[in-house]
């Protein structure tokens, strides 16, 4: 602490003037400034640089298991076992059949056409074609950006006739905004 030579009033390093009277206080010869939270050069400390590198390897496996894990699977597909149907002995005094009753229409072979179209977003989803495949009754809908897309008729075409045998009539693109792009009878 100084004092002021003009109204001897104790002044703080680092005032050029008295705060009281505005008087010239005298120069310091030093040049450290008493006070303040500023550390000396000399006590600075640098990041340990191994530290540095395992934060990054780190954050870049983070980063790479996030980015991959939704790839491609290498696990089998199981499918369930199915048990053998035993035929059953045709008797010729089957009332309903011999009355002219129909038969009732047989199930669509092959896979739930659910998972047909969910296949089938797979497949647009890799080739960068994001949309959204929905079954209503017996058409299928594709919801994308991407109907007028060259390559969205190729991927179309290759599971076509798996609707076809699910027991789907017809497939319509439609643009995000809901605007029918085209429609394909299946």
């Amino acid at each position: 602490m100084t004092t002021c030579p003009a109204c001897g009033v104790a002044v703080v390093p680092g005032y050029a003037r008295c705060p009281k009277c505005h008087a010239a206080l005298p120069r310091r010869l030093a040049t450290n400034v008493e006070g303040g939270t500023a550390l000396p050069e000399t006590s600075r400390r640098r990041a340990p640089l191994a530290a540095i590198l395992a934060a990054g390897i780190v954050g870049l496996g983070v980063i790479l298991w996030l980015g991959l894990r939704h790839g491609r699977s290498d696990k089998p597909v199981i499918k369930p076992a199915v048990a053998p149907v035993q035929p059953t002995a045709v008797t010729t005094n089957q009332p309903a059949l011999a009355a002219g009753v129909p038969e009732a229409p047989s199930a669509p072979k092959g896979p739930p056409p659910e998972t047909i179209a969910s296949d089938l977003a797979r497949t647009l989803g890799k080739q960068r074609l994001w949309s959204t495949v929905t079954v209503s009754g017996s058409r299928v809908d594709v919801r994308s950006g991407s109907c007028s897309d060259p390559a969205m008729q190729p991927a179309i075409a290759a599971v076509a006739p798996s609707f076809k045998a699910a027991g789907l009539t017809t497939l319509r693109c439609l643009e995000q905004s809901g605007g029918v792009v085209f429609t394909r009878e299946l």
